[in-house]
């Protein structure tokens, strides 16, 4: 079933603070809530696309949605046809590079004209992309935790049936990660996976000499020991460590993830949608894990994580952290631990009241 053409008509963007079920603590700070920039893709034919960013911080908000609103200017009239978009938007930038704000909107174009494309055929993404909706398996992904103050949340991502947790660490000194370690694996029992995230805070060295003192507690990666631009130290941690070393939700487009690979630099990898340039940036980074016998999970984006997975050779798990659901009218929702893809499109639908209450 080929696609009608569809052209650009216009692109909406805006901004909103949306509270987070969980605030997310890390080694590199603290986001108390969730900045996204909304956009959707308005065609001349009717159908409309959508997706959001994720900005971080509210302080990089008004210029993403600036930028953006500026580089709707400039496909406004153009097809909207995911692939060809993308192309024309690397060699519209090609001089001035893709990292950044640059990279970001060209991401969530690229998802927003993927769900246009789902809603004309009235299919899910992932059926485009040849794949079928079947449960992704998840892990369920935390901040830095309290294990007394939540434990109660620990045990009821068990309850729910997650086979693997992921809690970041490295906000104080060794004897402080032992100890909040031991007392998560101590909640979560021995049959759950446990991940841990540093969020680039450690030196090599000192990277080296906690994952081996961490390692008793048979951890299933550990996540950014080291500045992620730092593929060498990267690769000298992974060299010395019992356990494996997962990187990539900073990679940008498909070459950082070829450096990265080459540089021997992790065991198992995460790009992020927002990063690697969307559903089209996905399809065509992921063959350079599988051709490096890498696995690959999904950072952040549980709704089109949710369908690139299974299309992904190699794909391990999905990161659930519910970055937008307080502004959809009906968020992916874990079962048993994994998570499916809804559709048409990418399955999201704005709930209007949310999004008007939570304007930034």
């Amino acid at each position: 079933m080929s696609s009608p053409v569809l052209t650009i008509r216009a692109v909406r963007t805006r901004a909103v603070a949306a509270p987070l079920a969980r605030p997310l603590r890390t080694a590199s700070g603290t986001i108390p809530e969730s900045p996204l920039l909304l956009i959707d893709v308005l065609s001349e034919q009717g159908p409309t696309g959508r997706a959001y960013v994720f900005a971080y911080t509210t302080l990089t908000l008004r210029a993403l949605k600036a930028f953006l609103d500026d580089v709707a200017e400039a496909v406004a009239g153009r097809p909207a046809h995911p692939a060809v978009m993308y192309d024309h938007l690397v060699q519209r930038f090609r001089l001035m590079g893709r990292q950044g704000l640059v990279g970001m909107a060209l991401s969530g174009l690229d998802m927003a004209l993927w769900d246009m494309q789902g809603r004309v055929l009235g299919r899910g993404v992932v059926e485009l992309l040849g794949g079928q909706a079947v449960p992704v398996p998840a892990y369920d992904s935390f901040g830095v935790v309290d294990p007394v103050a939540d434990g109660d949340a620990l045990r009821g991502s068990v309850e729910q049936g997650f086979g693997a947790i992921k809690i970041k660490i490295g906000v104080g000194d060794l004897t402080w990660d032992l100890t909040n370690v031991a007392a998560v694996r101590a909640i979560i029992g021995p049959d759950v996976r446990l991940m841990v995230d540093y969020n680039q805070s450690l030196s090599a060295p000192e990277a080296i000499r906690r994952i081996e003192a961490l390692a008793r507690f048979d951890l299933a990666w550990v996540e950014e020991p080291v500045p992620a631009e730092d593929l060498a130290g990267h690769a000298r941690v992974r060299a010395a460590s019992r356990v494996p070393i997962q990187t990539g939700e900073n990679w940008w487009f498909e070459h950082d993830m070829a450096h990265a690979l080459a540089a021997g630099a992790c065991d198992c990898c995460m790009p992020d949608l927002m990063k690697i340039g969307g559903v089209t940036g996905w399809m065509r980074a992921m063959g350079q894990a599988a051709a490096a016998s890498v696995p690959i999970s999904s950072h952040l984006f549980i709704e089109a994580s949710a369908h690139v997975l299974p299309v992904t050779p190699g794909a391990q798990y999905l990161e659930y952290l519910d970055l937008a659901g307080a502004v959809l009218s009906a968020p992916p929702v874990p079962v048993d631990g994994t998570v499916t893809a809804q559709g048409p499109g990418l399955g999201m639908e704005w709930d209007e009241a949310a999004v008007a209450r939570y304007a930034y």
